[in-house]
């Protein structure tokens, strides 16, 4: 009886809460790192001459040793415990942040990609190991509490990746390129020693050894979900990640200080609005809330498209488009976010929200290729329409999620 008194109980929860803040400190201070990280590489090599596409191919890598990491990265959190997968990860963003600080005449494009495809697997093993950690630690029968605080870790994230963003263009300015990320990773190797120390617990390790071929998802409801994520991320990045930085540049006429701000504050307003996204959608929505959602987010990139054809007060319209966007965009990541936890077994629930961050990560990807080529080829009207495409079978593909909230 000893062992299951509410004293003790409550001790336990109050162990498992300190170690999971632990790991949340952890991903915002490597957040912060990874969005300044993105804005020094993007104003460094535009200072050094490079084209915007140029620029977004340094960034390939990250994205598809994201998709790598994902799928490994839940089975590696099975195993080891997510303690361990969350050091890794950190240690690996050290060592990104070190491969930097050579001399400028020796970053070619190749040797940053290889940097970056680095930082890439370490933010995907922090993310994994931060989002699997909440289905641990709120009971199953408050769906509606695990919402919330899945919202919050979500929307503080990309708050926090945007002042990553001011942050990465001040100390470029003030410390210069190496001074910055000479500074950035002595931070985050006292974080890394924090945690090396404090993270003791295997959280999330699972009593069985998985095999690896279990890194695939045997859910069909976290199949489909994945699939609608896919298509989700994809028709943001197709147009978000080169084609619209390219066209404020130069139809515009902005300088890279308006595009990066204006850039940040899209995205630091975008994770407060995830952050509140249960008091607008319902502490405890189904999958047919993901339907919806996706449906209201498809008239966005259409209208947007038909005020560029038709040439109506585009600067005014590309800008409010993009804001009202973001808003409903945010809604739809926060409740997917929501859903994989929910869907997620909690014996080895690394493998569920792994697999699934997969399918985040190569939608991004295919997004990002998309967003250079199309816009190159045929311009922003075009990627707006993919975008929609892309939306539809988000929403089209979002029908088969459960009605009920449970995993099938």
């Amino acid at each position: 009886m000893g062992l299951s008194s509410p004293k003790v109980l409550s001790l336990q929860l109050s162990k498992q809460i300190k170690q999971y803040l632990v790991i949340t400190g952890n991903y915002w201070a490597f957040t912060l790192t990874d969005g300044a990280l993105r804005m020094l590489v993007v104003l460094y090599f535009h200072q050094l001459g490079y084209s915007p596409l140029n620029i977004a191919m340094l960034f390939l890598f990250y994205e598809v040793f994201g998709v790598i990491t994902n799928l490994i990265g839940g089975w590696l959190g099975a195993r080891l415990g997510l303690n361990k997968t969350m050091n890794i990860g950190l240690a690996l963003q050290i060592v990104a942040l070190s491969m930097l600080t050579i001399p400028a005449d020796m970053l070619t494009v190749t040797y940053v990609m290889a940097a970056q495809a680095l930082s890439g697997i370490a933010k995907d093993l922090n993310k994994m190991s931060a989002k699997s950690s909440i289905k641990l630690l709120v009971p199953k029968e408050n769906e509606g509490k695990l919402y919330q605080w899945v919202a919050v870790l979500t929307g503080s994230k990309n708050t926090l990746k945007g002042i990553g963003f001011f942050l990465g263009g001040l100390l470029l300015t003030i410390l210069g390129f190496k001074g910055a990320i000479i500074l950035m990773a002595s931070l985050l190797t006292i974080v890394w020693l924090f945690s090396l120390f404090a993270l003791k617990d295997d959280l999330g390790k699972t009593k069985y050894k998985p095999k690896f071929t279990d890194i695939l998802s045997k859910s069909s409801s976290i199949n489909i979900l994945s699939a609608a994520r896919l298509f989700l991320f994809g028709a943001r990045d197709v147009w978000f990640v080169v084609a619209l930085p390219v066209f404020l540049a130069v139809n515009f006429h902005w300088d890279h200080w308006w595009v990066g701000g204006f850039m940040a504050s899209w995205i630091i307003g975008y994770g407060i609005v995830q952050s509140v996204a249960p008091y607008i959608t319902g502490k405890e929505p189904t999958g047919k809330a993901a339907f919806f959602w996706a449906s209201y987010l498809m008239l966005i990139p259409v209208a947007i498209a038909l005020t560029l054809h038709f040439d109506f007060y585009i600067q005014a319209s590309l800008i409010g488009g993009l804001l009202i966007f973001g808003g409903v965009f945010a809604i739809n990541s926060s409740l997917h976010s929501y859903l994989i936890v929910s869907y997620a077994d909690s014996e080895g629930v690394s493998l569920d929200v792994g697999f699934y961050y997969m399918a985040n990560a190569m939608g991004r990807l295919i997004g990002t290729l998309l967003s250079g080529w199309v816009y190159q080829e045929y311009g922003l009207a075009s990627c707006l329409w993919i975008s929609a495409l892309f939306l539809a079978l988000t929403a089209i593909i979002s029908t088969k999620l459960p009605s009920d909230g449970i995993k099938i």
